[in-house]
């Protein structure tokens, strides 16, 4: 009895799953972008590599520029 229960189980977690990616995919085709939007704009990240790799400005001088974090400036 509990193998039997545990393969309904398994089962239902796997029709789960599919549902979910099923759902993920039908909204990226209509367009939808899942996940937290960018602190920086595209504009701002080509800036920060600017000021980062060109004039060697720090990363906490940049950061507090930007309003954001140093890991953002490192990342962008």
């Amino acid at each position: 009895v509990f193998h039997v229960f545990a393969s309904i189980a398994q089962f239902e977690r796997e029709r789960i799953s599919e549902r979910t990616k099923d759902g993920l995919e039908a909204a990226r085709k209509r367009g939808r972008v899942g996940g937290r939007p960018s602190a920086l704009t595209d504009v701002q990240k080509v800036e920060v590599r600017r000021m980062r790799d060109v004039e060697l400005r720090s990363m906490a001088e940049i950061a507090n520029l930007f309003r954001v974090s140093t890991k953002t400036v490192r990342r962008a």
